[in-house]
């Protein structure tokens, strides 16, 4: 294919033209992004950045907007992404200097996945090994059955899409996890498990979905138990300076661009997480950032889109997944800018009530 061969120039060059496609289509108008509140005790800039408070009756609405853009989107994806990517729904883990070839990519995901649980210093003896583990945004189950074998824990994994939790049950049963991991349709904002439930809770590219951060953290926190870990690897923003109220007007624009493709309410930063998570004393919080470790991945999905595979493959799935897929050059306009992060955020609850 003949976008093998574009230099990081004819990237530009690539995502330029692509990125313009996907502002608006006779089909598809622009509309305002999904914005709900972050929570009503949110950080300074979280509350800075967010639009004038909706009464609830329009939040809720928009709330169930988003909940069912979400599901559809999933619905109609997730088939293709698996055909051409596998059952991980995320990105790779790559060493910056090295070369990458396709082959690398689906290692990659896998070792996001062990460079993840090595960041939060997740133990592997026996005694202390985690027993229990929910996935927040499972996908098609790709990390909770990887977990669940590694652990020989038992995992839940819950997703907005029926299709996603269908088939993740499927492979789960297929790789004789079935009693091991099951999966189900349901709202990471108001979970179906009971307080103080898992030892490890694990959200991998779910948190960006989430309209309300500080609930979204808090209900991680709820289904924790005493001294669990917890995992949240999300796409953000870059922190805001000191002398910074909001984003700059252009980021803004990108990043709505984005929103309105992959049905995304308002970004926050690392910093967000970090400040809501301190501010109900978590344990060992700490963040990094790991955009550089991810640099090949969109390209490379890109790549994946121009083949014959996945232009047919495209061209069948529904309308919500050829936008999602003219919008993949944004977000490395994105990272190139220093506008996107992709962040790493991990704690512990503390083991007293």
């Amino acid at each position: 294919m003949w976008v093998e061969g574009i230099s990081s120039s004819g990237w530009r060059s690539h995502v330029y033209a692509m990125g313009h496609l996907a502002t608006s289509s006779p089909t598809n108008p622009i509309r305002p992004a999904l914005t709900m509140p972050i929570g009503e005790n949110a950080t300074n800039s979280l509350r800075s950045r967010g639009r004038p408070r909706r009464n609830t009756m329009s939040v809720r609405a928009a709330s169930d907007t988003l909940r069912k853009g979400i599901a559809e989107f999933y619905d109609e994806s997730s088939g293709i992404w698996e055909d051409i990517w596998g059952d991980h729904m995320h990105h790779g883990f790559y060493d910056p200097a090295s070369d990458v070839s396709i082959s690398d990519h689906r290692a990659a995901q896998i070792r996001m996945i062990d460079q993840s649980l090595a960041f939060a210093s997740l133990p592997d003896e026996s005694k202390q090994k985690p027993k229990s583990i929910v996935d927040v945004g499972c996908g098609i189950g790709g990390s909770s059955r990887y977990l669940a074998r590694k652990f020989g824990a038992k995992c839940q994994g819950i997703t907005l899409s029926p299709v996603q939790a269908q088939r993740a049950q499927q492979l789960a049963d297929a790789q004789g996890l079935n009693g091991q991991v099951s999966f189900e349709v349901a709202d990471a904002l108001n979970q179906p498990f009971p307080d103080a439930q898992f030892d490890l809770v694990w959200s991998m590219e779910s948190g960006e979905h989430m309209p309300e951060k500080k609930k979204f953290v808090n209900e991680l926190v709820r289904v924790a138990a005493p001294g669990g870990t917890i995992i949240i690897v999300t796409w953000c923003h870059r922190d805001l300076s000191p002398s910074e109220e909001s984003l700059r007007p252009e980021e803004k624009d990108l990043l709505d661009r984005i929103c309105r493709a992959f049905y995304l309410p308002e970004w926050c930063s690392t910093a967000d997480y970090v400040s809501l998570l301190r501010s109900i004393s978590m344990e060992d919080v700490k963040s990094a950032d790991w955009s550089d470790h991810v640099a090949p991945f969109w390209p490379a999905v890109i790549k994946s889109a121009l083949t014959w595979k996945g232009i047919t493959s495209l061209l069948t799935s529904g309308w919500k997944t050829i936008w999602g897929a003219l919008v993949m050059p944004l977000m490395i306009q994105g990272y190139n800018k220093g506008l996107i992060k992709f962040a790493i955020i991990t704690c512990r609850k503390p083991n007293r009530p």
